[in-house]
């Protein structure tokens, strides 16, 4: 406790100096070390970020000495790239070999990971594949009491409270730091108290100026959530000294008389006149020299320097590897039993639906560890659906219904990946997205990129969106705005249109999570889910063979067509559009090839720019929204490459989709692409 004290000090010197770069510290929260001491150093701990005193206590927990201990946090500071936690590219508290996953979350938005790596220990054993954690291991989250107030917070205890309340094992405890002020807005009296109670929760209070009363609460909430594998809330209450960051002047906003009220409940002063004597002083000024001489020998230490440097660890991807892993398939008579009999390979053309229905179903068989879950994915198979025959022919262990939060869902999936399973989550539908999308960006996509690689959350995240359902729902079931998710750094974003692509792209998804700990979306097009036709009624055109060992690489494009007078660029809904209009325009002699992208990101820039220098004459056909919609990508692409001919666009309109024909009015038309098209032509 005086080490994370003594670190928080040092940490605004050093920013003082220019040679420190963060000054958000622990002072007052230091209590948390006796939650660490409750639990064991093998227990995954996902922290607060005032929870230096937790980190230093389960560093000597675990047989470091506090040299070492002190060293770890001084590299984070510093923006070391010897830093255990992040290689240099924040200050978080994380260390693979201490249990504790790298968390940057400021408003509680790691809770609803922490409630998939609970689940994980019950899940894993019930499937027996290997987990990462001990199967009695108790899973620690810790947050501020402003944080209770944030959505993520609240679905998080919800849907722990949910767990518990349908009698599923949830061996998780949360621990609200309670400081009574989140920056400058102080939090009512009582209300961690009161929000804190909520069915399935048992609830716990300690006084971290107390320090036998707040070790035995702690002992005592840890042994409750390991023996009966339940949720608890653990109120530690305590104080915020030298302000929110090292910027902050808390005179500005607190009175001396709020600021001198603190002073008695200063838990390091507590824990010294506990012990007594003069021995606390002394060894405070011992460990301030050793924090000291730390702070002089770690200053020079070695920074990122390049750009490679630094994004080394957000998308690694080895495609041989991808290729392979992409092959793997179960036991003929494993597969054989999945399937009744009847491989799909054998049943003739099918929809895009039945394409990743039996997808699914190959890849379940294939991968123990595969787990997929959603809203109705269970019992009544989806709303559209795709997962029809899942539960039934793998077990509820393996697919399985949840409650109806988005946050949570994708949080699961977070827990479970980083816990040694392979999780499949389904949104119901992308619009659903847009409240939890911060689970993907803040949480999953950066996972690897804040722990130097050391932690990866491998995950599939199944996506039905986009319009064109025919005057169906409204904007919350015709929702083209996929733009959130090309922004992710590192994120995956596939859309299968063709039926014959989507299990090899589902199949590639799947390898790229276990080989490269990669996540990714995967956008299905629900207007074509059951679509069958092409050109005319009864053609049957737009079925695709099943495909058990195609392999579709990340990032290449599909090519319909070889003409050389012009190049529709499209993906999704847009493809089957614009193959009724190359059809049209092949008849008058006009040729024209059609490129499907499939993945929105990484765009396939290699196949874009070749097929484009095919023509030289480029229409992008895109159904996504005109402002920040994917066909600006596809023209930068290809500026940025000096096509040196001419380039048009067709976009749907700015425009939420509305109900019924309405929506027609906004979204990209056939008829707009082949007025394009011929226009670009005639030019």
């Amino acid at each position: 406790m005086a080490g994370s004290r003594l670190l928080d000090i040092h940490a605004r010197r050093l920013r003082e100096r220019g040679i420190g770069f963060y000054t958000i510290g622990s002072a007052g929260h230091e209590s948390n070390a006796y939650v660490a001491d409750a639990l064991r150093p093998t227990d995954p701990a996902l922290l607060h970020y005032r929870s230096g005193g937790f980190f230093l206590a389960r560093s000597l927990q675990a047989g470091r000495g506090l040299d070492d201990a002190l060293r770890a946090v001084l590299l984070s500071m510093f923006a070391g790239t010897d830093d255990a936690a992040s290689g240099g590219r924040h200050k978080v508290w994380g260390d693979e070999s201490l249990a504790v996953i790298p968390q940057t979350s400021t408003i509680a938005s790691h809770l609803p990971r922490a409630l998939g790596v609970a689940m994980s220990m019950s899940r894993t054993k019930r499937l027996g594949v290997p987990g990462r954690w001990p199967n009695d291991a108790v899973v620690v989250c810790s947050f501020g009491d402003a944080s209770i107030n944030h959505s993520t917070a609240v679905g998080a205890l919800n849907a722990a409270g949910y767990t518990v309340t349908q009698g599923l094992p949830m061996p998780l405890l949360f621990v609200c730091e309670d400081n009574g002020i989140g920056i400058s807005v102080a939090s009512p009296h009582g209300w961690v108290e009161a929000a804190a109670q909520r069915p399935g929760l048992t609830y716990f209070f300690a006084d971290g100026a107390d320090p036998d009363a707040a070790a035995a609460t702690a002992r005592e909430a840890v042994d409750l959530a390991r023996r009966r594998r339940t949720a608890v809330l653990l109120h530690l209450r305590t104080v915020r000294y030298l302000g929110h960051a090292g910027s902050d002047v808390e005179s500005a906003y607190r009175t001396s008389a709020d600021l001198a009220a603190d002073a008695p409940n200063d838990p390091l002063v507590a824990l010294a006149r506990r012990i007594g004597g003069g021995g606390p002083a002394r060894r405070y000024a011992e460990i301030a020299e050793r924090v000291e001489a730390l702070g002089d020998e770690l200053a020079g230490t070695t920074r990122l320097t390049s750009a490679d440097d630094v994004v080394a660890p957000l998308a690694p991807r080895d495609r041989r590897r991808i290729a392979d892993e992409s092959a793997r398939a179960a036991a003929p008579d494993d597969r054989a039993t999945a399937f009744g009999g009847r491989p799909p390979e054998h049943a003739g053309p099918m929809t895009l639906a039945q394409n990743i229905n039996a997808a699914l179903i190959d890849s379940l068989a294939a991968r123990p560890e595969m787990v997929v879950f959603g809203e109705d994915v269970g019992r009544k198979g989806g709303v559209y659906g795709l997962t029809r025959g899942l539960a039934q022919r793998f077990g509820r262990a393996r697919v399985f219904d949840t409650l109806l939060d988005e946050q949570s869902i994708l949080g699961y999936g977070l827990g479970l990946g980083v816990s040694g399973l392979l999780p499949v989550p389904e949104i119901q539908y992308l619009a659903y997205l847009h409240n939890a999308a911060d689970q993907l960006r803040g949480e999953a996509a950066s996972l690897r990129f804040f722990s130097n690689g050391a932690y990866r959350n491998p995950m599939v995240v199944r996506i039905a969106g986009l319009a064109y359902q025919k005057g169906f729902g409204g904007h919350f079931h015709n929702d083209n705005a996929v733009a959130a998710l090309r922004d992710i750094p590192g994120l995956v974003v596939a859309v299968p249109s063709r039926p014959e692509d989507a299990a090899p792209m589902l199949r590639t998804l799947l390898a790229a999570a276990v080989t490269d700990g990669q996540v990714s979306a995967f956008l299905e097009p629900i207007a074509l889910y059951h679509e069958r036709d092409l050109h005319r009624d009864g053609d049957r055109e737009w079925l695709g063979e099943y495909a058990p060992d195609v392999h579709i690489p990340i990032g290449s494009a599909g090519v319909h067509g070889d003409g050389s007078d012009l190049t529709i660029i499209t993906f999704g809904n847009g493809l089957r559009m614009s193959l009724r209009v190359a059809a049209r325009l092949r008849d008058e002699g006009v040729g024209v090839r059609v490129v499907d992208l499939r993945w929105l990101s990484p765009l396939p820039v290699q196949d874009i720019v070749l097929n484009a220098a095919a023509s030289r004459r480029v229409l992008v056909a895109d159904e996504t929204r005109h402002s920040g919609g994917v066909g600006e990508g596809v023209l930068t692409a290809l500026v940025e490459a000096r096509f040196p001919g001419r380039m048009a666009r067709v976009s749907s309109r700015d425009s939420y989709v509305p109900l019924g024909d309405a929506a027609n009015l906004v979204l990209l038309s056939e008829e707009q692409i082949e007025d394009a098209a011929r226009a670009l032509l005639a030019r």
